[in-house]
């Protein structure tokens, strides 16, 4: 709420009386007298917080109010008698305010006009009639009141107070001459009053100054202190505004500076051409000229930096705009409008370096072989747009150097993490000072080519606000049929980036645009094995940071053992970020006893000491119990790590039918939980339960670990299955994992992150997995070890589900329940 005083009226004198009316109950009626006008009011009023305005006695202002609290108390004290307290917050940008956010001392104000504006906000003008302290604070239903105290201002008198009138006034006087936001007709108001008390608050009200200290003002006792205190604010403040006079006053004779030295430049460029004396700066006008026509630019670009030049040439090489189209022609001869790197041929050579940088990642290798081959065969193709998405510490960043390594170009990189400006990526029109192209035009000037690796990292993690989107701003980069003619906002001419091999990584496709997503070519990187992560550790990791740590090969030995306990219990990963920092912790320990002469031959780490170097493991196996279990089903969850085993467990309570569900899931997962409790409903009879089943019972869903946020829907096949063992009693099979959306027919539909659900399910024992028929075609991206150690049973609905994940027993006695749960729920 904001507002601008105005003058009081010179009718209300400077005499004010407060004087308590007779009790009622519990409130209270308080009176004022000013000039010839009695108020009376009740000690109870609405509170209306203010934000960056304090009102002082004697002020009439303009007030925009907008919270629904504070509309609804000025209407309570418009439907009373249009009295209200009005306090400052402490802090302004607080939009719901405590008791604790507020002053206590404010000021008794009346309502004088009200409008409401179309946007449901009113414009309130008040009248400040005195100073009162909060007594206490009550919150009614919608907005704040208050039991105040009115603070009287006692009359003072005498050659003191009257000195200080005069000295506040003559300030007051100077600090109006200066600011030249006051209107004058303030002095004279001001010059016109006779009470103390009244001055202060004038003269407060009228000061540009922060709220803490025009709240001090408001609670100063006294108007000896005020006077006193607003002197010495007024000296302050004077010597401000006559410092910003000061500096004005500078910028001004700046300026004219500036246009003389223009006019003076101006005659002697005059004066040298009548006198046919040579430019002196011709010599840098053919420098640049002769780099025009070595840059070997399109017809189009020779035409614009030609013309750039010539104004150059005319222009006094001291103005400001002789160096911005100096710098623009110094970036348009250092772009690589020609020069293009020769690809390897060897097409075997390639793959032997990308072998040698990488294990395994075949589909990605055999992508850049084919591009290789098609370029061989046909002398041109465009640049393929790769996305590599994956979970950190994959290697998709090292991917891309190893690939510009094997091809022979040239490798940037651009981090798109954090990016909000659409200029980042199209760069800033010449008309902003130190503006720049785009990071794409800058990447290609520091390749020196116009076909390099050029990797966008972390282009999922682009963010927007209201300076543009710079994901809309890579649809032209990005896209094959448009990036020949890619048009930088700083250049304002067309560069051919369709020989340019973007690389583009990310950890999830969620957050990338649809339109971003199609033009690019999505190569998807799984986490790896754990056979993988042996295999990376014994030939590149080891040896890396062997050397990083300054030891000799034979300084340390890791057996294939220590490293695959490294892997499963020291780390918990997709990648191998963690795997390599454990290993660099083993290199540290001994190049630590080599250091100190303690070394003697090779240290030889196996599973069986590792923790002397490295302390107790960190992630214990947790295979699944080998024992029948009601209520209790496996599921196989996708993370951003890779994936994980899912255990549910249901409970049967008594109840009245309610369906809880606890373990921190999401919307889409709760979802599935009513589905599968709907499923058990709708087969009542043919599960063995009495129709009426559900109307005794409370059905309780947990998934342990509560602490981590689960959602999606693959899980509600595993849901139904323990709520079926928990209502029939049947126990589930141990060995049995599955992975599915259920419907409320009972259909399996099918689920993404096949692999690295198998990968878990693989690690934690698991010899059975139930898969949606739907994912048949995901089986052959699984590795073939997985499916080696796994049965894949493909299903396509619950009954399918039940009939493998249930331990029915062979004769039809009941089977053994621990503790009777769900015994008598089993109709």
């Amino acid at each position: 709420m904001t507002g601008s005083p105005r003058i009081p009226k010179a009718r209300r004198k400077a005499t004010s009386s407060v004087r308590p009316g007779p009790e009622s109950g519990r409130a209270q009626t308080l009176s004022i007298q000013r000039g010839d006008e009695r108020f009376e009011f009740r000690d109870r009023l609405p509170l209306l917080p203010l934000r960056d305005v304090v009102v002082f006695p004697y002020m009439t202002i303009p007030l925009l109010v907008g919270r629904v609290p504070s509309i609804n108390a000025i209407e309570k004290a418009v439907a009373r008698d249009r009295m209200l307290f009005v306090t400052a917050q402490r802090r302004s940008e607080v939009a719901d305010p405590t008791h604790q956010e507020l002053y206590k001392v404010g000021s008794l104000v009346r309502v004088l006009q009200l409008f409401r504006l179309p946007d449901g906000t009113m414009r309130v003008l008040v009248e400040g009639l005195c100073r009162a302290r909060v007594q206490r604070f009550f919150w009614s239903s919608d907005y704040y009141t208050v039991r105040i105290a009115p603070i009287e201002d006692e009359r003072t008198s005498g050659a003191e107070i009257e000195a200080q009138m005069r000295h506040v006034l003559a300030q007051f006087n100077e600090y109006v001459h200066l600011n030249r936001r006051i209107p004058d007709e303030v002095l004279t108001a001001a010059n016109n009053i006779a009470d103390p008390a009244t001055l202060a608050h004038t003269v407060a009200a009228h000061l540009l100054i922060k709220v803490p200290q025009k709240q001090r003002l408001l609670e100063a006792d006294g108007a000896p202190s005020r006077l006193k205190l607003l002197g010495d604010i007024l000296s302050a403040e004077l010597e401000i505004v006559k410092l910003e006079r000061k500096l004005e006053g500078q910028v001004r004779s700046q300026v004219h500076k500036n246009q003389k030295e223009f006019y003076l430049n101006e005659q002697l460029k005059a004066i040298r051409k009548e006198l046919g004396h040579q430019n002196e700066f011709a010599s840098e006008i053919d420098e640049l000229s002769a780099s025009i026509r070595k840059a070997r630019m399109p017809r189009e670009v020779v035409a614009k930096a030609m013309k750039e030049l010539d104004r150059l040439s005319k222009m006094s090489f001291m103005s400001p705009e002789a160096t911005v189209v100096r710098n623009y022609l110094d970036w348009l001869v250092s772009l690589p409008w020609s020069r293009v790197t020769r690809d390897h041929g060897d097409l075997q050579k390639v793959e032997d370096v990308l072998d040698e940088d990488h294990y395994g990642l075949r589909k990605i290798k055999d992508r850049i072989i084919e591009y290789l081959a098609v370029l061989k065969l046909t002398g041109r193709n465009r640049g393929p747009i790769l996305c590599f998405v994956g979970p950190p510490g994959v290697g998709k960043t090292s991917l891309g150097k190893s690939i510009a390594r094997s091809l022979g170009r040239r490798f940037v990189r651009v981090a798109l993490g954090g990016v909000r400006d659409e200029a980042e990526i199209r760069g800033h029109r010449r008309t902003y000072i130190g503006s720049l192209p785009g990071r794409v035009i800058q990447s290609l000037r520091r390749a020196g080519s116009r076909n390099p690796v050029f990797l966008l990292d972390e282009i999922d993690k682009l963010g927007a606000d209201f300076r543009g989107d710079p994901a809309s701003a890579l649809l032209e980069v990005l896209d094959p049929e448009q990036n020949h003619t890619f048009n930088d906002h700083y250049l304002e001419v067309d560069f051919d980036l369709s020989q340019v091999m973007f690389i583009c990584t990310g950890n999830s496709l969620h957050s990338i645009p649809a339109a971003l997503e199609d033009r690019m070519e999505i190569i998807r990187l799984p986490g790896y094995l754990e056979t993988e992560k042996i295999e990376i550790a014994r030939r590149f990791l080891v040896p890396k940071q062997i050397a990083a740590a300054g030891l000799q090969s034979a300084d340390l030995r890791v057996s294939v053992e220590a490293i695959r306990a490294l892997a499963n219990h020291y780390t918990r990963e997709a990648g191998v970020r963690s795997l390599e920092r454990q290993i660099a912790s083993l290199c540290r320990k001994v190049a630590r006893r080599k250091a100190s002469g303690r070394l003697k031959g090779a240290m030889r780490i196996s599973a069986d000491n590792l923790h002397r170097y490295l302390g107790p493991p960190r992630f214990l196996d947790s295979p699944v119990e080998r024992k029948a279990r009601i209520g209790v089903a496996n599921g196989v969850a996708w993370t951003e790590t890779g994936g994980d085993l899912l255990t549910i467990e249901v409970s049967i309570l008594p109840g009245k039918g309610e369906l809880q569900l606890t373990g921190k899931l999401g919307e889409v997962m709760r979802e599935s939980g009513h589905a599968a409790l709907s499923y058990a409903r709708s087969r009542a009879t043919q599960l063995g339960l009495d129709k009426w089943f559900y109307r005794d019972i409370d059905v309780h869903v947990h998934v342990p670990e509560g602490a981590i946020p689960k959602d999606g829907p693959s899980a509600g096949i595993t849901i139904a299955t323990a709520m079926v063992s928990a209502l029939t009693g049947v126990p589930t099979r141990s060995d049995v994992a599955m992975t599915g959306e259920i419907t409320l027919r009972g259909t399996v539909l099918p689920i993404g992150g096949l692999t690295e659900k198998a990968v878990a399910a693989r690690r934690a024992g698991i010899r059975t997995l139930l898969i949606p028929a739907g994912n048949q075609k995901d089986l052959a991206e699984v590795p073939e070890n997985v499916r080696a150690d796994l049965e894949f049973v493909e299903i396509e609905n619950m009954d399918q589900v039940l009939e493998r994940a249930l331990d029915r027993p062979e004769t039809p006695a009941p089977p053994e329940r621990p503790d009777d749960q769900a015994a008598h729920y089993a109709h």
